[in-house]
């Protein structure tokens, strides 16, 4: 074995210990696979840099610009709307329809932007209903997921997938290539919810007020400015005020007014109340001050935290977005956002002290104490989904059908063949700019960078198995296990390890890493190499064990509040099913 090959091999099992950790994020991992594979000579900065012009990552950062244009007219939030007030008669028909929806919709654009527009909504019609809102919201992403398989834009791993078929002279894949089996699918995952899955989902989610759901009771107090306070007449510094306290000033009442008053543009006077969030043993350090009288306790209700222009948002972190791994000290939410952390819920435990010691993670919420007139900011930011209010964006609708038409020409010039999808894609983006569907800071902002520099660092991992035999000597293992027992269930043997690594590295890491694997194992044993990489992609894109298995499933993660065995015990049954059905039909679909 060559100094190559077993290079490659520590790259390989480098790359598996640096995606299923949190080591570092997932976008420097691949820089560093890059970066390695370049100082060791093994790839050229040709072959390196590959990844940067490759198909797959150019149509990918298009689609998320053409999808955040359709979001931002506001198309979704309407059927969101439409489907919130048609589910008050037939909760369950029209449920069933709104889960085609999202699923049809995810199968055109991100599917991302399609759940979190969804999100609020599900958690409103829940609260009507009186049905737990985590009922409903992991059908919701399992909808959005299944919905994405169908097309070739669905998702960004059949994009990549039929990139890497073709870098290997194979024909890649059209727009609608993906759809028999994914309709198989779609089915089976339907009847499966329907009649299993909501009954095994766990009524986590109360039906409370957000005070409540956040067990804020014992951390808000109000605290009544002396007379002979040296705060008197100036502005608050909340910094010289808690110094060293675990403690924040949310807003600061008037004795002659019941609306509040923002902390930093208002002075403070006698018997001003200074609303605050902290846990009682830290109020009572602060009281040592002895000009702060303590006002006694109530029961906490939200509209408490309503006043006048203030709002109380819950908002949860976007997977894949610029916040995971910060420690929230790191991020001034009341500069950035004009808001206040008072509580989070991380990887499903619920945190009210030490909140700037957490290192946020895709999937957590935030209960935020803002002002009203700033909410559509932080709804704006890519790194937020809003869990607690609906139609905060002010949506272009005059430009709806505009973008629905520039979508439809995409995907059409790309189905019949006149484009191929990477230069309608690109095309697309541009006619949203020019179109006035998004502006260019939108558009750069659209695009999940992270996500970008992932593919640009591991495509030429794959080229490095390819180039050193590598690849080779992993496919001649695979055989030798399996073939055996028929192409088939070599076949059936690459969707179980595609889906088991899944669980734990993302989708399109995973298919990055095995499906040149599957492509030079389908080689080797004389068989069509359609039937093997498709196995990898759609064990890759249907993953539901975990909640970070895919984006989907974290999206839902904190807003439900489920706990992480939910997702095996509702998903993988599910994902069992699928790989039957895939061993049964993909040979019949695509025979080998």
């Amino acid at each position: 074995m060559s100094f190559e090959i077993i290079f490659v091999f520590a790259l390989l099992g480098l790359a598996l210990f640096l995606f299923a950790t949190d080591y570092v994020s997932f976008d420097v991992a691949a820089l560093i696979l890059l970066v390695s594979l370049l100082a060791s000579g093994i790839l050229t900065p040709k072959e390196g840099f590959a990844g940067v012009s490759n198909p797959a990552t150019i149509t990918i950062a298009a689609m998320f610009v053409i999808s955040e244009g359709l979001r931002r007219t506001g198309l979704l939030n309407k059927a969101g709307n439409f489907f919130c007030e048609k589910m008050k008669d037939n909760f369950w028909l029209w449920l069933f329809v709104m889960l085609l929806f999202v699923s049809f919709t995810s199968s055109f654009m991100n599917n991302t932007a399609v759940i979190m527009i969804f999100i609020p909504v599900i958690i409103d019609i829940s609260a009507r209903i009186g049905v737990s809102a985590s009922k409903l919201l992991m059908p919701l992403a399992f909808a959005g997921i299944m919905g994405g398989i169908h097309t070739l834009i669905g998702t960004s791993t059949n994009l990549l997938v039929s990139s890497i078929v073709q870098d290997r002279g194979g024909q890649g894949f059209a727009m609608f290539d993906f759809m028999p089996m994914a309709l198989i699918f779609l089915c089976a995952g339907f009847l499966y919810m329907y009649f299993v899955g909501v009954d095994l989902i766990p009524p986590r989610r109360k039906d409370d007020e957000l005070t409540a759901d956040f067990k804020m009771q014992g951390y808000l107090t109000d605290l009544k400015v002396k007379d002979e306070s040296n705060l008197v007449g100036k502005y608050l510094d909340e910094g010289g005020l808690t110094e060293e306290l675990d403690l924040d000033v949310l807003r600061i009442f008037k004795p002659d007014s019941d609306s509040s008053a923002q902390r930093t543009e208002t002075k403070v006077e006698s018997g001003d109340i200074l609303r605050i969030r902290g846990s009682a043993s830290e109020i009572d350090k602060l009281l040592r001050r002895e000009d702060l009288a303590l006002i006694p306790s109530k029961k906490w209700i939200d509209v408490d935290l309503k006043h006048g222009r203030d709002a109380l948002v819950e908002a949860a972190v976007a997977p894949e977005s610029t916040l995971e791994g910060r420690e929230l000290s790191d991020i001034d939410f009341y500069e950035r956002f004009g808001a206040v952390p008072l509580a989070i819920r991380h990887h499903g435990e619920l945190k009210q002290e030490e909140l700037g010691n957490i290192h946020l993670a895709g999937g957590d919420t935030l209960l935020l104490s803002m002002s009203k007139e700033r909410i559509h900011e932080i709804n704006n930011d890519p790194s937020f989904v809003i869990s607690s209010e609906v139609d905060v964006m002010r949506p272009r609708t005059d430009k709806t059908h505009i973008a629905v038409g520039i979508l439809a020409a995409v995907v059409g010039l790309a189905a019949l063949n006149i484009l191929p999808i990477m230069v309608s894609a690109p095309a697309g983006v541009i006619m949203m700019i020019l179109t006035g569907c998004l502006t260019t800071e939108e558009a750069y902002t659209a695009v999940n960078w992270k996500v970008i520099m992932l593919l640009v660092g591991v495509l030429p991992l794959g080229t490095a198995m390819d180039k050193t035999g590598a690849a080779g000597l992993i496919a001649d293992s695979m055989i030798g296990m399996l073939y055996d027992f028929g192409p088939v269930a070599v076949l059936s043997g690459f969707y179980l390890f595609t889906m088991m690594i899944t669980a734990i590295i993302s989708t399109n890491a995973s298919v990055a890493l095995l499906a040149p694997i599957a492509f030079e194992v389908a080689n080797q044993i004389g068989v069509n190499t359609e039937p093997m990489v498709l196995a990898v992609s759609y064990a890759a894109c249907l993953t539901f064990i975990t909640p970070f298995g895919h984006h989907a499933n974290t999206l839902v993660y904190g807003s439900g509040q489920y706990e992480f065995t939910d997702f095996t015990k509702i998903g993988l049954p599910l994902n069992i099913i699928f790989w039957i059905l895939a061993t049964i039909f993909i040979p019949i679909i695509w025979p080998l």
